[in-house]
């Protein structure tokens, strides 16, 4: 594994949480809040990156991940590079370190990568230069780190704690980078009642997420939390044994009203989106009070520049 830190224990690169001291993660957070800003007022702004580059270079469709890592660099007084894949030389044969050095000598900082493929970001920072940094944007079904500190961070400014509480990951576990990284950031955080929610053919492999209690009924894995997280299913898995159709799956699945009045009354719900509205969240449910979902991508961009002023903040030239 590459290592993510500096010798001085800074944060050079951002790949997973997995391996990332709990102390770093919760001084991402802490740095995340003070650019958080309530819906209506003007978006904090600085020139700390001031003459820095950063390349956001995606091989899979994104738009809250992009955007937001596009509005983090520029927040902060970064040009920005957005690169996609059919846009790119990497469609003519180049290969991706192949980019990354050409992007190098183009004098980027850092590179914000979302690939289909696992193992893309590690190689990637294992041979970029010094002074380079490469944040993972989303990895295959493997991570997605900072999608894992915004969902840590929007918990936290509703529950004001981690330990004590009980969250629900429900739905597609197997198949989510998302899963995985709350699961890192939260178990780091200390939360000890995790629980993982789905259908038989939706559940990780049985030496995967270790420490979380396994539900195959979503009333017995709802009961009582203070969290629910849902997940997007995508629709290629209706045709994969045991894993019901749309209309199926929400009547089994879906978070309804109904389902969430098992939770705690003051539990909340959140969701990565894209959404599929009556698959596996139901509207009233994602447009209601207990919804957190429009502050997670609130909080993405303020994750997103916290993450861009920690690994770059030293270098930057206001």
């Amino acid at each position: 594994m590459t290592e993510q830190l500096r010798p001085d224990g800074s944060l050079r690169h951002l790949l997973t949480l997995e391996t990332l001291p709990r102390a770093q993660i919760e001084r991402l957070l802490d740095r995340a809040q003070v650019f958080v800003r309530p819906l209506g007022e003007r978006p904090p702004r600085s020139r700390s990156l001031a003459g820095l580059t950063v390349a956001n270079l995606f091989t899979e469709p994104s738009t809250r991940t992009r955007v937001s890592f596009e509005l983090a660099a520029k927040r902060l007084g970064a040009e920005v590079v957005n690169l996609e894949v059919q846009l790119s030389s990497r469609v003519k044969g180049e290969s991706m370190l192949d980019t990354v050095y050409t992007l190098q000598a183009l004098h980027v900082d850092a590179l914000v990568i979302r690939d289909a493929e696992a193992g893309v970001p590690e190689l990637v920072a294992a041979h970029v230069a010094p002074h380079v940094s490469v944040l993972s944007a989303g990895e295959a079904h493997v991570s997605h780190p900072t999608q894992g500190l915004l969902d840590a961070l929007t918990i936290y400014q509703r529950k004001q704690r981690f330990a004590g509480l009980a969250v629900a990951i429900v739905g597609d576990v197997r198949h989510s980078r998302v899963a995985r990284s709350a699961w890192h950031a939260l178990r780091a955080l200390g939360v000890t009642d995790l629980r993982i929610v789905g259908p038989a053919a939706l559940l990780p492999a049985a030496d995967e997420f270790e420490g979380c209690a396994r539900f195959k009924s979503i009333a017995r894995g709802l009961e009582g939390v203070d969290v629910v997280m849902m997940l997007r299913i995508q629709k290629e898995r209706f045709g994969e044994a045991d894993v019901p159709d749309g209309e199926k799956y929400f009547t089994t699945w879906g978070l309804t009203p109904e389902r969430l009045a098992l939770a705690r009354p003051d539990a909340i719900v959140m969701h990565p989106q894209p959404m599929n509205r009556g698959v596996e969240i139901a509207s009233q449910v994602a447009d209601g009070p207990q919804s957190v979902i429009r502050d997670q991508v609130r909080n993405g961009v303020a994750v997103r520049m916290a993450v861009l002023a920690e690994v770059l903040g030293a270098r930057g030239g206001a």
